[in-house]
């Protein structure tokens, strides 16, 4: 799998590492994990610094319709997206299907100052 992740309910932190090629399966995973440990206003810090992804736009809008139905449950934790320059309209759709949430978001092209901001966020 090319999606690992952590969720901490003691920090109330998910983080998710993406290296290669992440896939709707990949990307469904974490969220069924995400929902069922509850932790879905827990803060949220996404490395896809060394991710790519190959996701049809079908599977996109599959994805979207399971953000938004997600983001209708109730209030969400802060986000910060890693991506390189390059990968940004890649992820472009994404960006806006997650921005549709009432919460603080953030894009950031390194981890470091990712990790600051989102260690600074309350949930």
């Amino acid at each position: 799998m090319s999606l690992q992740w952590t969720i901490d309910p003691e920090e109330r932190l998910v983080t998710a590492v993406a290296d290669g090629d992440v896939t709707r399966r990949d990307v469904e995973k974490l969220l069924d994990e995400v929902e069922a440990a509850g932790a879905t206003t827990y803060r949220r810090l996404f490395d896809g610094s060394r991710g790519d992804t190959s996701i049809s736009l079908d599977d996109l809008m599959a994805l979207g319709v399971r953000f938004r139905a997600i983001h209708a449950q109730g209030p969400m934790g802060p986000l910060a997206i890693v991506v390189s320059p390059d990968k940004v309209p890649l992820i472009e759709p994404v960006l806006g299907m997650l921005a549709i949430a009432d919460r603080p978001m953030r894009l950031f092209h390194e981890l470091k100052p990712a990790r600051r901001w989102i260690s600074k966020q309350v949930d």
